[in-house]
């Protein structure tokens, strides 16, 4: 799968969500075992930061690790062995009889991190979650928050928006059978997975373009049979700038992203930390365009 969605094919700002092939649901690759590592580090140091699920989740928790338990290896052979109530994976055993917390087994898995949503009436809200790579944001500020309070930083995304009323009825209308997919993205000053806060964002800390990484986020959403509940999925992706560079296709990505940053207003700069190094940016990759000319 393409995992660039800088290249000018998903407009920045917009819900862009597209049906999910249910063998691109979760992606595996070479740094499996640094991404769960990282994991486990996290939830040894900082559990309450990184894992939170209301009591009455518990079933949809466990629908998540039941579909994994099956998933991951039958669609990865080479990655994960299911025996004996475990699974191999990574060098690691994960216990899959644990019953306190099955989000957090799921969570153990794989690269993703999960969040499940459920209806209430107030809307959609978080239930639980197991959040060890954000993109600038906490799972204690968004917990047990509706969806319209999730979103309120993101621009034209607040309560009462357009936006805010078509990602309600995406929840509403959402089918067992037909998942969805998105990509996001933004800039950062390191490749560290672990960002709960926006300091190092953008470019608010100054620098070379060429000492920036491009973090891209793949979300799902995969309705639950059973409960119901909506499971909301992010992948996380991190790459140097300059990588863009080494592509065949390289013109024409930095151009689509040259066309993604100019079209961004006052406040979606802002969001991104790109008010101040959106020139920048763009004098970058016009460079790096012409490279491949």
């Amino acid at each position: 799968m393409d995992f660039i969605p800088y290249g000018g094919g998903h407009p920045a700002f917009k819900i862009g969500l597209k049906p999910l092939a249910v063998e691109n649901w979760i992606h595996v690759d070479d740094q499996l075992s640094r991404y769960l590592e990282e994991k486990e580090r996290l939830y040894a140091k900082h559990p309450e930061l990184v894992f939170l699920a209301k009591e009455d989740s518990l079933g949809g928790q466990q629908e998540v690790l039941d579909l994994l338990s099956d998933h991951l290896p039958r669609t990865f052979p080479g990655s994960y062995r299911r025996e004996d109530g475990k699974m191999l994976v990574a060098g690691r055993e994960v216990d899959l009889k644990t019953t306190a917390s099955p989000l957090l087994t799921a969570a153990r898995l794989v690269q993703e991190d999960l969040l499940l949503m459920r209806w209430s009436e107030q809307g959609w809200y978080l239930a639980a979650g197991s959040l060890c790579f954000p993109s600038s944001w906490s799972l204690q500020e968004k917990f047990g928050n509706p969806l319209h309070i999730i979103h309120k930083p993101v621009p034209q995304f607040g309560s009462g928006s357009r936006n805010a009323v078509l990602i309600e009825r995406i929840f509403d209308n959402l089918q067992v059978d037909q998942p969805v997919w998105r990509m996001n993205w933004s800039i950062y000053d390191d490749d560290d997975l672990y960002h709960p806060t926006r300091h190092t964002e953008g470019f608010r800390q100054g620098g070379d373009a060429l000492a920036k990484f491009i973090r891209v986020e793949y979300q799902t959403l995969r309705k639950l049979p059973v409960s119901g509940d909506i499971l909301f999925t992010v992948r996380i992706l991190i790459n140097p700038l300059e990588r863009i560079a080494e592509l065949p296709e390289c013109s024409g990505i930095c151009e689509g992203f040259i066309r993604l940053l100019l079209a961004l207003d006052v406040e979606q700069l802002a969001y991104k930390g790109l008010t101040d190094g959106c020139d920048q940016l763009v004098e970058r990759l016009r460079e790096m365009a012409a490279g491949h000319g």
